[in-house]
């Protein structure tokens, strides 16, 4: 297997799903070319970036030295400000000219993700092509790269000012923005070098999950189709069993052999490298240069079981909280890969098998549920059920374009129907269904496993959306605000909803969902709780790699219990899948 950091190409992007070890890959090739010898500049753009921690350095937009690694610098861009300042541009040039409420539709519109993807996209395709920077290093590596969603919008003719004056929907997820039109050709010199498999390679990390290989083959499809066809398959976290007597340790290992074996079609063709699970955090230069190395503890000392922080409770008690407070809406959120699925199935089921009638369905375009349940004994009180994304976005898209045809010439139809094609769009198209299963909780339990975080996020923008539309309307004389309900509403009711957030005791994952928390609080959703899933804390194992995870995992669940959540559930690490 050629391993990418071989004969590297200028620009090396690491792209995969939080928590499968990308800002520790991409740190770590940036220290080891760098001690060959060549000048290299390490780039974040992500909203969590941990870059700092990572290199135990203070890094800010413009590229520092790491003083321990001569040959490298870092810098972090923040996508945040970067999509504060792209908002800014983008509307700007329109104030004075439309309406305030059409200025607040297109704010409202460029407050998703999108939104801060494009603007990430736009601060690092300045450093793409500056070449008085980049001119000073032999290789470029960021961490996180954009989504096909995007680069596809970018390589499009402009037609930003002509949607934006016909549309009648005031804008899309990406906004009417003159500041895309002015740069266009900025942007397709920047897809065209990323297109440039001489100086450009796109590595999909991975951990030897069923879940994290399937989102890494979409990802891979995804880039493939429009043109990025220079991948490379970097698989984190491989784990081979050292005390052959642990049966943890034996569960552990064949399910990797498993993922390994039934890996995606479309990535067995990718030249692939593999790396073993490390029984450390991967912080600090030293541990960072370790990581090719590979210094495998292979000492046969026992571990004493790992005592997981007092006060936690199962998902059993926290089904009987929920029956104690009647029928309810129980949502399940996180990040891809934490295991939602699982959990939203085992509560469903926990309620259905205590008599009570149960509702699960989700809203996850993955749509897991039948593969979770299958071998369960049906039982009679369960409805499960599926919110198609691809037939609602279908029907949704169908809409907007036979609304908005007679108003758009070739060229802006053109954007709008790549618009079209983004997450934003599927999200806005479910909400209806969504609606009607939020509905159903005034009379039984529903439980509903939502897409990954950043999708849910715009579900719920669009939930605020439709919140502030109908108490605008029933503000009109006559109106009676009093007898309306919206969807906003249930979900702010810690009576109606018990919102779970999932994620899984490692530090991204729980840095992830330490974000959603703050997203929900802003919109004035409290979550009733944390799960912290697949827990290897508490399993008793005595293999001297997964006990050294164990332990690193208790500091996460203290940082949960002690610092982010009121109630905390943990879901110890299972040997089936």
């Amino acid at each position: 297997m050629n391993s990418f950091f071989d004969s590297p190409t200028r620009f090396l992007f690491f792209t995969g799903k939080g928590g499968v070890g990308k800002t520790s890959l991409a740190c770590a090739t940036a220290i080891r070319l760098a001690d060959r010898g060549l000048k290299i500049l390490l780039v974040s753009t992500d909203p969590a970036s941990n870059l700092d921690e990572v290199l135990g350095v203070k890094l800010c937009d413009s590229a520092t030295a790491i003083t321990e690694v001569p040959n490298l610098s870092a810098l972090n861009i923040n996508p945040e400000l970067a999509a504060k300042a792209y908002r800014e541009r983008s509307v700007g040039p329109y104030r004075g000219l439309l309406p305030a409420e059409s200025i607040k539709e297109i704010e409202e519109q460029l407050s998703g993700a999108c939104t801060v993807e494009v603007a990430a996209f736009d601060e690092f395709t300045s450093l793409l092509l500056n070449d008085t920077l980049t001119s000073q290093f032999a290789h470029i590596i960021f961490d996180t790269a954009p989504t096909g969603h995007t680069l596809r919008l970018l390589s499009l003719p402009s037609a930003w000012n002509t949607f934006l004056t016909t549309s009648t929907h005031g804008a899309s997820c990406l906004g009417p923005s003159s500041a895309l039109n002015n740069q266009q050709e900025r942007y397709e010199q920047a897809v065209k070098t990323l297109k440039d498999e001489s100086q450009t390679t796109l590595i999909l990390v991975s951990r030897p999950d069923r879940i994290a290989l399937d989102e890494a083959a979409r990802t891979s499809h995804e880039l493939k189709e429009i043109g990025l066809s220079h991948q490379h398959l970097a698989i984190n976290a491989i784990f081979k069993a050292f005390n052959r007597t642990d049966r943890v340790a034996l569960a552990f290992e064949t399910r990797v052999e498993s993922a390994l074996k039934n890996l995606p079609n479309s990535l067995a063709p990718l030249e692939r490298s593999q790396f073993n699970l490390k029984p450390y955090n991967m912080v600090g230069i030293k541990a960072l240069r370790d990581f090719f190395t590979d210094p495998v503890a292979t000492q046969t000392a026992s571990f004493a079981p790992i005592s997981v922080p007092v006060g936690t409770l199962t998902i059993e008690h926290l089904v009987d909280e929920i029956i104690a407070d009647a029928r309810c809406l129980v949502m399940v959120m996180g990040k891809g890969g934490v295991g939602k699925t699982t959990i939203a199935a085992s509560i469903a089921t926990l309620l259905a098998k205590k008599g009570h009638l149960v509702h699960l369905s989700t809203t996850d375009p993955a749509a897991h549920l039948e593969a979770t349940l299958k071998g369960q004994a049906e039982l009679p009180t369960l409805k499960v059920s599926r919110i198609d994304p691809k037939v609602e976005t279908e029907n949704y898209t169908k809409q907007v374009i036979a609304s908005s045809a007679k108003d758009l010439d070739k060229e802006g139809l053109a954007l709008l129907v790549e618009d079209l094609r983004s997450p934003c769009t599927e999200e806005v198209a479910v909400f209806r269904a969504f609606y009607r299963i939020v509905s159903e909780a005034r009379d039984h339990f529903v439980v509903l496993d939502t897409a990954p975080t950043g999708h849910t996020l715009l579900l719920l923008d669009a939930t605020g959306s439709y919140h502030r539309e109908v108490m605008k309307k029933m503000s009109h004389p006559g109106s009676s605000p009093s007898h309306v309900t919206t969807p906003m509403m249930r979900l702010k009711d810690p009576k109606f909803t018990k919102l779970l957030i999932v994620t899984l005791p490692e530090t991204t994952p729980v840095s992830e969902a330490e974000a959603l928390q703050k997203d929900l609080r802003r919109a004035q959703i409290e979550p009733y709780a944390w799960v912290i899933n697949q827990c290897l804390a508490g399993t008793e194992t005595q293999d001297p790699i997964l006990a050294k995870r164990a332990q690193l995992e208790v500091e996460q669940i203290r940082r949960v219990q002690n610092n982010l959540a009121k109630t905390v559930i943990i879901v110890p690490w299972q040997q089936r899948d």
